[in-house]
């Protein structure tokens, strides 16, 4: 049996394989692909976890046609589609947001362990709260991912330690799973 090695070169769209995750090889050693994601994250995955994209190259050699039209495979062109538009009513503007995701908090991670990326994070959090009780802030939004949910059960155990702060999941059309609301209650005696 024939095994055949997926080839990746600088430039190539990819997208993650059981991940929602879209980017552009850059870098490529051995079977280890370094990507720069859209949102400009620069990640490494192994072959067999990514998949080019946007290559009709590669769907013309599947096929096996010479000329590829929407006819002959009987599909249509996509529609375009306008993002949904979020509208946020006043009270929405102006929220401080802060992003737990350790690549925002740090320049190099790369040889931290989970503990101390988790250490990070949590200490982060802690500063911006107690910010935001000392100024008053009526609210704030923690970015935490959805990942396997260790930061989001860390900060929920934080957040429950204080009195006069409440907190739920942040808005869902903004934000996703991926997000905490935090209020702090004023003038509290």
């Amino acid at each position: 049996m024939m095994m055949t090695t997926k080839k990746f070169e600088i430039g190539d769209k990819v997208s993650v394989l059981d991940d929602a995750i879209d980017g552009v090889v850059i870098a490529v050693k051995n079977n280890e692909i370094t990507i720069e994601t859209t949102d400009k994250f620069v990640m490494t995955y192994f072959v067999n976890e990514l998949i080019k994209i946007n290559n009709t190259n590669d769907l013309k050699s599947i096929i096996g046609s010479k000329t590829l039209n929407y006819k002959t495979i009987d599909v249509l062109p996509p529609k375009k589609q306008n993002a949904p538009a979020f509208k946020s009513d006043k009270t929405e503007r102006g929220i401080p947001e802060f992003d737990l995701h350790i690549e925002k908090l740090v320049k190099n991670y790369k040889g931290l362990s989970n503990f101390d990326i988790l250490s990070i994070q949590t200490d982060t959090a802690k500063r911006h709260i107690e910010f935001a009780i000392k100024n008053r802030i009526p609210k704030i939004v923690f970015i935490h991912g959805v990942g396997e949910g260790v930061l989001k059960a860390e900060l929920d155990f934080m957040l429950k330690r204080y009195d006069t702060i409440s907190f739920q999941d942040a808005n869902y059309q903004k934000y996703g799973l991926g997000a905490t609301e935090v209020y702090f209650k004023q003038n509290v005696k």
